[in-house]
């Protein structure tokens, strides 16, 4: 995911290094922190692969800066990272955010509307946190007060999200 929003915010126009990870963090918030050690090298696969161009500058003290920008194959990468998501990218709730976020990039609605309903198929599907043997445990099936708090809330999310997929795709 974290080449997708690497992808992503450079098909927004061209960024320095400490931009692009600024936007990153924001994006991917504190729960999953983007570290120099994997932001970095993760560039530098995209540029060796030809997805990226690097150039430097010079920079406000005699330090240069490098500008990151997409290339064309970059772009076309892009979009079949978003068109593909499957998996993990629709059943983790970070990564499928990932693919939202630059999901409008895909120039084709069909395409958009496909992966927003692989989206609303997992998430018609039964789920819990927790089971009692095959049996998916609800918000009323446990006394546990913290337990039936993250199942109330997931549900809650799930319905919200639901519906509004159910209105987009209408």
């Amino acid at each position: 995911m974290l080449e997708l929003a690497i992808l992503g915010f450079l098909a927004e126009g061209p960024l320095h290094g400490y931009q692009l990870r600024r936007r990153i963090a924001q994006l991917s918030g504190h729960a999953r922190p983007v570290s120099d050690g994997s932001l970095y090298p993760a560039i530098n696969r995209l540029v060796k692969a030809g997805l990226l161009d690097r150039r430097a500058e010079p920079g406000a003290s005699a330090v240069q800066r490098h500008t990151l920008s997409l290339t064309a194959a970059g772009r076309t990468e892009l979009l079949r990272r978003l068109r593909e998501a499957d998996g993990l990218d629709i059943s983790d709730s970070t990564r499928y955010f990932t693919v939202l976020a630059f999901l409008s990039q895909l120039p084709d609605p069909a395409d958009q509307h496909a992966v927003l309903r692989r989206r609303l198929d997992f998430l018609e599907q039964p789920a819990s946190f927790f089971h009692d043997g095959d049996r998916l445990l609800g918000a009323e099936d446990t006394d546990d007060p913290y337990r039936r708090g993250m199942l109330t809330i997931a549900r809650a999310t799930s319905r919200a999200e639901r519906s509004w997929l159910r209105e987009l795709l209408a």
